[in-house]
């Protein structure tokens, strides 16, 4: 699978675009990050990151979680590389806002809340960031949940245990087959 086929895959996961897929599409590498951004992916806000897409796309019986496809390298690596500086900023500020929202909440942070929390406080932030989408005007900053929950999707789906595990997925495939019977339950087909 090529890059524009998984990132089309993954747009129609999320029914729309992909911040910063231009970038990615293209190979392009954004040089014009600065050092603040290198310092702003601690070893802690990746295991932070971990922590949210872990949230997000949990572990689970049949399948890897987020945290096995290594999400928080994920989101490092296409912010830094790929992500516009309003949006890597966006991005970044949002990392303390989901901690202050935990704080509000809870009065704990973020990796200090229990599954139920951390999942109470994701679904309260994703309700938010479909309301401000609603209102948001062309030149508006994106919300950083939006953002963090993309690429949790994206990393997830496109890395190996989430395409090999959560997926089906053939290495070589065979034949070409147009119509195959789908019973409810059935994994979705990564390639």
């Amino acid at each position: 699978m090529n890059r524009r086929d998984a990132l089309s895959r993954v747009a129609l996961i999320l029914g729309g675009t992909i911040i910063g897929a231009e970038a990615f599409l293209s190979g392009c590498k954004n040089t014009s990050h600065p050092k603040s951004l290198a310092d702003a992916f601690s070893l802690d806000n990746i295991a932070f990151l971990d922590e949210v897409g872990e949230t997000i796309l949990p572990t689970t019986a049949s399948s890897p979680g987020a945290k096995d496809a290594k999400i928080g390298e994920f989101m490092k690596t296409i912010v830094t590389d790929c992500y516009e500086p309003k949006d890597q900023n966006t991005f970044v500020e949002g990392i303390g806002k989901l901690n202050d929202a935990s704080k509000a909440k809870f009065s704990k942070d973020f990796m200090d809340l229990s599954a139920q929390q951390k999942h109470d406080l994701l679904v309260d932030l994703d309700k938010e960031a479909k309301d401000y989408n609603k209102k948001r005007k062309e030149g508006d900053p994106n919300h950083y949940f939006a953002m963090m929950k993309q690429l949790t999707v994206w990393g997830y789906f496109t890395s190996e245990p989430g395409a090999t595990k959560a997926l089906r997925y053939v290495p070589v495939p065979g034949r070409y087959e147009g119509c195959i019977p789908y019973k409810k339950g059935d994994k979705a087909w990564a390639l």
